[in-house]
């Protein structure tokens, strides 16, 4: 056995914790946070809070359990990519395209969606809570099914949404 194997061996025998899969990536985190576009990056719970990101191109990036509250990423495209678990507390992602991502448990409290994107986005168990998304694109009644918002929840016409436990 190769030394590095033997290591790895020895640690998970001595029950030591697993290796995260994937962990972040510090140097794409800041690149992305310095005005770079970073589709398929490796962004995992990045503090991107209170920041103005306009116009990015997070494609196929991996944002989960990233901090985008009171973040302002009008335009930015996000199609494709993780989002679980995010939390977009009050931020503005106005024509933002969330096309075909995955939002699983993600938190838009309060957020501003106006104009963004939302075919064939996975919802499941996101908080839509006093969201602004009366004029929103790809969104469906199946998809908000799976998701919760409150009364002062802002929708296209013909659509609800589950009342938040």
């Amino acid at each position: 056995m190769k030394p590095i194997a033997l290591l790895l061996a020895a640690a998970v025998l001595a029950g030591a914790p697993a290796l995260p899969a994937m962990a972040q990536n510090p140097a794409q985190i800041a690149r992305a946070g310095g005005g770079a576009n970073c589709p398929g990056c490796n962004l995992f719970q990045a503090d991107y809070s209170n920041q103005e990101m306009k116009g990015r191109n997070f494609a196929g990036a991996r944002l989960r359990q990233s901090d985008l509250s009171l973040s302002v990423m009008n335009r930015t495209t996000f199609a494709h990519a993780d989002l679980r678990d995010v939390n977009a507390y009050g931020g503005v992602f106005s024509s933002a395209n969330f096309s075909g991502a995955d939002l699983t448990n993600a938190t838009f409290v309060g957020t501003y969606l106006e104009g963004s994107n939302f075919s064939g986005a996975r919802l499941t168990g996101a908080n839509f809570s006093g969201a602004e998304m009366a004029r929103v694109a790809g969104l469906t009644q199946a998809q908000l099914n799976t998701a919760c918002g409150d009364s002062s929840t802002r929708l296209p016409g013909g659509l609800r949404i589950p009342t938040c436990r």
